[in-house]
């Protein structure tokens, strides 16, 4: 029964795991916030966060090294330099952290201001010291939520970038959250060696999945990129909702 039963896990979390890196690699985002949702299903939080976060390292890298030269290094560098001190403020405050109910509200609430602003309203155009310190606050969400594209993305709906530079540069960022993960969880005596026949398996997934999705990339209009791009805001936005009112 045991056999079967992980035999059906392994499988629904492969196919479930191709198929989010499908989305990530065609939208540049919802692919993370969806996989990390199906591995709740079978993950506890203390296992959800740290195996996720190895598992999108490796999907953003994939999806980071098909799309290199589309890479927006003016807004990675900063991101990378800022990124590490969020995870150093982290470790000494994870562990006296409740559910962050209101932090869902807020960033949901941004979302919705950003998709649905007037056109008279400002918008967030950031200078390359902001992505530094959008990389500071990353690194803190993606720490200790799991997935950093719903604060992320709101950033990439500018007019100036293309779609390939959205989903390449987006996902160059997201290593640097991911990849910082691994050494805080090891400091805080999390091992991911028991689980590393599930690693191996959802990353080659991760991979696969990501090579189809940039292949389709390259064949969606960039009209059609931004709407569907905001729609998976609005996916995300409505999610961080929920989050916030069943923690209530």
């Amino acid at each position: 029964m045991f056999i079967s039963y992980l035999a059906f896990m392994l499988a629904f979390l492969f196919i479930g795991t191709v198929f989010t890196s499908i989305i990530s690699g065609v939208i540049g985002m919802g692919g993370g916030v969806l996989l990390l949702s199906i591995l709740s299903f079978f993950l506890p939080y203390e296992l959800l966060i740290p195996i996720h976060g190895l598992i999108q390292l490796i999907s953003n890298f994939s999806r980071s090294f098909y799309l290199r030269k589309h890479i927006k290094w003016n807004f990675f560098i900063p991101f990378l330099i800022g990124a590490p001190f969020g995870v150093v403020l982290v470790y000494f405050v994870i562990k006296n952290i409740t559910a962050p109910n209101f932090y869902y509200l807020l960033l949901a609430l941004f979302i919705t201001y950003v998709v649905f602003k007037p056109k008279r309203m400002p918008s967030f155009i950031l200078s390359s010291k902001q992505w530094g310190v959008l990389g500071f606050f990353s690194a803190i969400q993606g720490s200790l939520i799991g997935a950093t594209g719903p604060l992320i993305a709101p950033f990439y709906l500018r007019d100036d970038i293309s779609k390939e530079e959205v989903v390449a540069t987006k996902a160059a960022q997201q290593i640097v959250t991911h990849a910082l993960k691994i050494p805080l969880f090891l400091s805080l005596s999390f091992s991911y060696i028991p689980h590393l026949e599930m690693i191996v398996l959802l990353s080659l997934a991760a991979v696969f999945g990501t090579f189809l999705g940039v292949k389709i990339l390259g064949k969606v209009n960039e009209k059609t990129f931004k709407k569907v791009f905001k729609v998976m805001l609005i996916f995300a936005a409505a999610r961080l909702y929920y989050k916030f009112w069943i923690g209530l």
